[in-house]
């Protein structure tokens, strides 16, 4: 058999694995995997699969639920693997040793491991920010230190191949990052312009002196004590 006759070897889809789980907000996980999504569209080569504890409906923060694609033992090899965020089930879920084992486990497979909004909590419960600049929802910035990560105040934030974005809507730039650097910015564009990602909100941009953490220091805290309240331990390593 010739060389140019030998048959060709396709290279493996670089999965990007999403994670879910009880009372995450949608828009996490919807916005980062509708970007993904369209990117396996346009580029062969990218898989986009969701993975949670069991293949069911799971309730969501919002009257939606949602089904994950697969669990974690069926799950592909994730190339990324991306965990959304939420409120109070996702603060509860940091005291979940069974989810942060498995974010353990399929991280230690990834090359890239990110989150959105709270989503970072979880990584940083698990471990995985210990030492890492990083970012969350800007309510609940301060709680990332308890963990050993650096808070950082930006949009996105890479640290090696861990990258955190700020909460909801910053997923979808993330994402968008992460194309542009899998598949060029051309792509990334193009990825952008059929996603119709163009926000011009009604009312201007956020009023970041109006999101001072000390003014809603009362909410956080009543949303750490009803997730916690079982977990007294990890509830006064967030609160003292």
């Amino acid at each position: 058999m010739t060389e140019s006759s030998a048959p060709q070897h396709e290279a493996p889809a670089k999965t990007i694995a999403f994670v879910q789980y009880p009372g995450l907000s949608p828009l996490d996980i919807a916005g980062p995997l509708q970007v993904f999504g369209v990117l396996s569209l346009l580029l062969p080569g990218y898989d986009t699969v969701v993975v949670g504890e069991r293949i069911e409906p799971m309730v969501t923060d919002t009257p939606l639920s949602l089904i994950p694609s697969h669990t974690f033992e069926t799950m592909p090899d994730p190339y990324a693997l991306i965990v959304p965020g939420g409120t109070v089930p996702t603060v509860a879920a940091m005291a979940d040793e069974k989810l942060l084992d498995k974010l353990r486990t399929a991280a230690a497979r990834s090359e890239i491991v990110g989150s959105v909004c709270t989503g970072s909590l979880l990584l940083a419960a698990a471990g995985l920010l210990e030492g890492r600049r990083a970012n969350t929802h800007w309510l609940y910035r301060s709680l990332l230190a308890k963990f050993g990560a650096i808070p950082v105040a930006e949009r996105w934030v890479r640290d090696g191949n861990v990258i955190t974005a700020a909460g909801v809507s910053a997923g979808i730039d993330m994402a968008l990052h992460l194309v542009g650097e899998l598949a060029g910015q051309d792509i990334a564009r193009k990825v952008q312009l059929f996603v119709e990602y163009d926000p011009k909100p009604p009312f201007g941009p956020i009023d970041w002196e109006a999101a001072d953490p000390g003014q809603y220091a009362p909410l956080l805290q009543k949303r750490l004590h009803h997730a916690l309240a079982d977990h007294p331990a990890l509830l006064e390593r967030l609160t003292d």
